[in-house]
């Protein structure tokens, strides 16, 4: 049920097209006091009463005037307010701060062809390398999300390889945790002025994911055991992973990018309310 006394957060919104050929938006809140979600249709006249900003994913929004159904136990929107809106995600001088800070852990890349090939991929593919999000829901969905994403793994890898006795290949590392969701900026389209983000339609005609797009373009290029560690950092099959961990014999290389992209995926800076409580992270690399 909803209550129109409660503050809700937005988690996401798409709009598609129903059988009558109209539109219709899917709406799906959270509540702040419980963390509940809340399921909600708005039909397309309702929508079109709204600027579509209204829907940002992490906008504190309150249910003005709704309808609960309970055969299909969502919720029927007429009208709602925003508390607060939420931030679309980076400013440009924040994403240009956090593109450099990845530019200097590819500096630190000893392998000249793997070098290269980095340096000329992120400047031949700057533009949208800066604005893409690191998901749709899941994890760092925002404008510049998938920077932040990507220098944490860095980050996170760093600092564990430095702590651990066991001798990792540094440049096949920070490869992999560059690469490993570089598919994303194709997968995803993102509205600048909005922070709406959707699934690139082109994209999932040409690939089956954003996995396949770098475990091929490493293949491509002779990165065999950085392809590898892109096919496991999803961890199981059933998540997505070309390769799965559960198999037996797997270089201890797979484990750890599976292990430091969800430490990024999951104690990062992963919504844009933790952009909003601690500021721009720390890009010194």
């Amino acid at each position: 049920m909803f209550n129109t006394d409660v503050i809700y957060e937005v988690v996401t919104f798409s709009v598609g097209d129903t059988k009558a050929g109209t539109k219709m938006g899917k709406l799906q809140l959270k509540n702040t006091e419980d963390s509940s979600i809340l399921n909600c249709v708005l039909w397309e006249e309702t929508l079109n009463r709204f600027d579509s900003k209204v829907f940002r994913t992490g906008n504190l929004v309150k249910l003005v005037s709704a309808s609960f159904n309970e055969k299909f136990n969502n919720c029927l929107v007429s009208a709602l307010e925003v508390v607060k809106e939420a931030k679309t995600g980076l400013s440009e001088a924040e994403r240009e701060q956090y593109y450099e800070a990845i530019i200097d852990y590819i500096d630190k890349i000893h392998d000249e062809k793997i070098n290269t090939f980095l340096m000329r991929y992120f400047m031949e593919h700057k533009e949208r390398i800066k604005i893409m999000p690191a998901a749709k829901v899941m994890h760092h969905n925002y404008i510049g999300g998938l920077l932040v994403h990507t220098l944490e793994c860095l980050q996170f890898a760093e600092a564990n390889m430095e702590m651990a006795d066991y001798k990792f290949n540094r440049d096949n590392i920070f490869a992999a945790c560059i690469l490993h969701d570089i598919g994303k900026i194709f997968e995803y389209t993102i509205d600048l002025e909005t922070g709406l983000i959707d699934y690139d339609e082109n994209f999932r005609k040409e690939w089956l994911s954003h996995s396949q797009y770098g475990f091929s373009i490493c293949m491509n290029e002779g990165f065999k055991p950085v392809a590898k560690m892109i096919a496991a950092h999803h961890g199981r099959s059933d998540w997505g992973a070309i390769i799965d961990l559960d198999q037996k014999d797997l270089e201890p290389e797979l484990y750890f990018i599976h292990l430091i992209d969800n430490l990024s995926a999951k104690f990062g800076k992963i919504n844009v309310a933790k952009l909003e409580d601690k500021g721009t992270a720390n890009c010194q690399s």
